[in-house]
């Protein structure tokens, strides 16, 4: 079968944890690459979940700088102020 090459860009810290998995798993990243590519051939789907976890929305985000925050500088907060969700 002839080899071909796919060119992609990555951000580099991802590039560097991807690789440090698909050793730790005893691959490559060509591996890793051909093994996902022949599972969504095989199945034609994308072979994972692809959605969106609220929790990780901006405002939520902020609020956990915000108490991190005022731990960090000692203010006193309630256990109610760090399970309070903001309204986006």
């Amino acid at each position: 079968m002839a080899q071909t090459n796919i060119n992609i860009r990555i951000d580099e810290d991802l590039k560097r944890e991807f690789e440090a998995t698909c050793d730790f798993l005893g691959m490559n990243i060509t591996t890793a690459m051909t093994v996902f590519a022949k599972k969504v051939s095989r199945e034609k789907r994308i072979p994972f979940d692809i959605g969106y976890d609220p929790f990780y929305s901006e405002s939520n985000m902020r609020a956990i700088d915000r108490a991190i925050d005022d731990i960090e500088a000692g203010r006193n907060i309630s256990i109610h102020e760090l399970i309070e969700v903001e309204d986006e």
